[in-house]
């Protein structure tokens, strides 16, 4: 249990500007496994990381303007980011992603723990994709998510509130 965060302060700030070094060193945390199979050198990868990274963000911003990035953080450091968007019929996770170095601490609950609970005030599912072979499929799982659709090697896991009887 000593990796678990113990009444750690888990916040998130809105992402400004000055943090986009961060945010692109955290989603390349996500393509690290994926680049470590190609022939490509370090300044392709980074290439290559950088325009997905942009990719990704205008996508967002575009198609889900009402998305908001956040900057996680752990005791006041940043560990990674949160991009949501909270919408009338739903909390919509865009992404969730905690550096490899501070994954697996509960860092990741507890924030999420907090979005359940907003849900749960407002009445609202949460929903977030996630690859089918994600390591993080079972994560969402154990906090309640259930697979609501697949589209490709994405699954739709929702989670929904508990109505009282």
């Amino acid at each position: 249990m000593e990796n678990v965060v113990a009444a750690a302060a888990i916040t998130l700030r809105l992402a400004e500007a000055a943090d986009e070094d961060f945010l692109l060193a955290v989603y390349a945390s996500t393509r690290a496994a994926e680049l470590a199979l190609v022939p490509w050198n370090e300044d392709q990868k980074k290439q290559f990381v950088r325009m997905q990274f942009v990719a990704q963000r205008d996508h967002y911003r575009t198609y889900i303007p009402e998305g908001e990035q956040y900057v996680i953080l752990c005791d006041r450091r940043a560990v990674g980011r949160l991009w949501i968007a909270r919408r009338p019929e739903e909390i919509k996770i865009l992404d969730i992603t905690i550096l490899p170095k501070d994954r697996n601490r509960g860092i990741g609950g507890q924030l999420l723990a907090a979005v359940l609970r907003e849900a749960a005030e407002t009445n609202k599912p949460v929903t977030i994709y996630v690859e089918d072979f994600n390591p993080s499929h079972r994560f969402f799982e154990r906090l309640g998510f259930v697979a609501a659709e697949k589209q490709g090697m994405h699954v739709l896991m929702k989670w929904t509130p508990h109505k009282e009887k």
